[in-house]
């Protein structure tokens, strides 16, 4: 039986290297850790390129916050006309920083709804946007998500951490 299952290893071995694989240390795994036991060989289909942004107006040359905001002067101006309401509901404070740059528009993502709304969001400077409150899985405390164009808004730095009080319209 032990005969059986030493011969059986070369066996598998052998039909790894038929399929297009190489062991490491030979050939192209050359230097490969020795934790890996298959490596990719020639003939391999290789990833296909990622598909174009799904935000056109947002070159690859972007890299000034002007330029990664894509919000028209209307939309800015809807965004800021933010003034409180007696419809309004309170879910408290959050400590938000930038989302994703890419994503246009503005929104905040925080645990402290479970479901998309519209709503106010209130820097410690007095200053207040509106935006879409999209639900974030994460537990209550573990902060939020702003956008750029929100963030620019409120007149708060892109960078660091940032208290802000959230309302539901």
């Amino acid at each position: 039986m032990r005969k059986l299952a030493l011969l059986s290893l070369p066996m598998a071995l052998l039909g790894a290297c038929s399929q297009g694989l190489t062991l490491p240390g030979r050939g192209e795994g050359r230097g490969a850790p020795e934790s890996a036991v298959l490596v990719p060989g020639p003939g391999t289909p290789r990833p296909v390129a990622r598909p174009a942004s799904r935000s056109p107006a947002l070159g690859r040359d972007a890299v000034t916050a002007e330029q990664f905001d894509t919000t028209s002067a209307a939309e800015r101006a809807a965004a800021a006309d933010a003034d409180a309401t007696g419809a309004e509901v309170a879910l408290g404070r959050t400590i938000a920083t930038l989302g994703s740059p890419a994503k246009p528009g503005f929104w905040l993502e925080t645990p402290l709804v479970d479901a998309p709304a519209r709503g106010r969001v209130v820097a410690d400077n007095g200053e207040a946007v509106l935006v879409d409150l999209l639900p974030l899985d994460a537990p209550a405390g573990a902060g939020s998500r702003i956008s750029l164009p929100a963030l620019r808004l409120l007149g708060i730095g892109l960078t660091g951490l940032h208290e802000l009080s959230v309302f539901r319209l």
